[in-house]
């Protein structure tokens, strides 16, 4: 499964400075994960997960290998999206261009300038909350033309009529589609619309590097939350582009230390990867041996097949069993043969609801 995350934000708002430490960060994971030609806007990094490196160890073990077996962690795919700017939806500043790049995405990362800096020209920015409102009316007024050129056909079944109807109403009135209440009917059927303001939201804030330690980062939440009352108070990431970037260039034991002297245990680009994850309820499953030991995502509720088919399509008609072990357990045990032996490993059929953390080997059929 795919996570994008589209980054967009008025010009100088920190979003190129971010991209470019995302970027590092792709660099560093190339040398072991394979992937095809990125456009040059499009950024793929790793999913922090230190159970990988865990399991790792374990199988070196218990296979006897000379040498770890090679890391795979999930990936994000990150967009950037050029400044958009006041007037983008119908055109400014090649804003349908931009804005159709957000359609493709999962999830909606919208930067916003918390910090200050008479250096960096503040293009088209007032305050803000102003910043914020003018990106979002933006994708408002994109999907307000979609509803409206949808609720011209004449055809149209009585019952989607209505819904585009209730979200016509809503966007005329400023508020998001995500933020109308729809049924899961009612969300299906403004599916092939792909409306851009009814994708999940978290709001970036970009802050200084005096202010990027637990004290300014609580601080300056607290204060956005106030000012951006429409946005849900668990959707705001704190981090500082600049720091990042620095972040990014240094090795994993510096970026440790490093974090340590902020009082920081994780980085911003983590946290930001986390939320993503939360907002769109994706979990992680894990698979280790002798080839690689790898991390897949999966929907939160998925069934055994369908993460299965994750791996290869076909093993969701193929699906036997699972043999599943949660990881602390795997980790106790040392490996699958302790886990077998002391009654860890359970074999799970087709109904079978996957945990994030679980290690699994899948049965397949021929």
């Amino acid at each position: 499964m795919n996570l994008s995350v589209g980054i967009v934000g008025l010009p100088n708002v920190g979003k190129s400075t971010l991209f470019n430490a995302l970027l590092k960060k792709q660099q560093a994971l190339a040398a072991n994960y394979p992937f095809a030609t990125i456009e040059p806007n499009v950024g793929i990094v790793a999913v922090p997960d230190s159970r990988l490196e865990k399991l790792a160890e374990i199988t070196k073990e218990e296979e006897k290998m000379s040498d770890l077996p090679p890391l795979k962690p999930a990936t994000v795919e990150f967009v950037d999206i050029a400044g958009l700017v006041k007037g983008a939806s119908e055109g400014a500043g090649l804003g349908n261009k931009f804005l159709s790049h957000i359609r493709e995405v999962s999830v909606v990362a919208h930067v916003v300038r918390a910090f200050t800096d008479e250096n960096v020209i503040k293009e088209g920015a007032v305050d803000p909350k102003t910043d914020y409102e003018v990106i979002n009316m933006e994708l408002m007024l994109t999907d307000l033309a979609s509803v409206n050129k949808a609720l011209e056909n004449r055809k149209m079944e009585p019952g989607k009529k209505i819904v585009l109807e209730k979200v016509q109403k809503s966007l005329e009135q400023a508020v998001p589609v995500r933020s109308v209440i729809l049924t899961e009917e009612e969300q299906e059927q403004i599916k092939d619309l792909f409306m851009l303001s009814n994708k999940p939201e978290l709001v970036v804030l970009n802050v200084s590097e005096k202010d990027y330690n637990p004290e300014g980062i609580e601080r300056i939440t607290k204060e956005y939350k106030e000012i951006l009352k429409q946005v849900q108070d668990d959707n705001f990431v704190v981090i500082c582009a600049q720091i990042e970037s620095e972040l990014a260039g240094l090795s994993e034991d510096e970026q440790k230390e490093y974090l340590k002297d902020l009082g920081l245990e994780k980085s911003g680009l983590e946290r930001l990867i986390q939320k993503a994850y939360q907002q769109l309820g994706l979990i992680s499953f894990l698979t280790c041996g002798e080839k690689e030991v790898r991390a897949w995502t999966v929907q939160k509720g998925s069934s055994a097949p369908q993460a299965a088919g994750e791996i290869h399509t076909d093993f969701i008609k193929k699906f036997i069993k699972a043999e599943v072990v949660a990881f602390n357990d795997f980790v106790e045990q040392n490996g699958w043969k302790g886990s077998r032996e002391h009654g860890k490993a359970r074999l799970e059929g087709k109904e079978y609801v996957m945990k994030d953390g679980d290690v699994v080997e899948f049965k397949i059929g021929s």
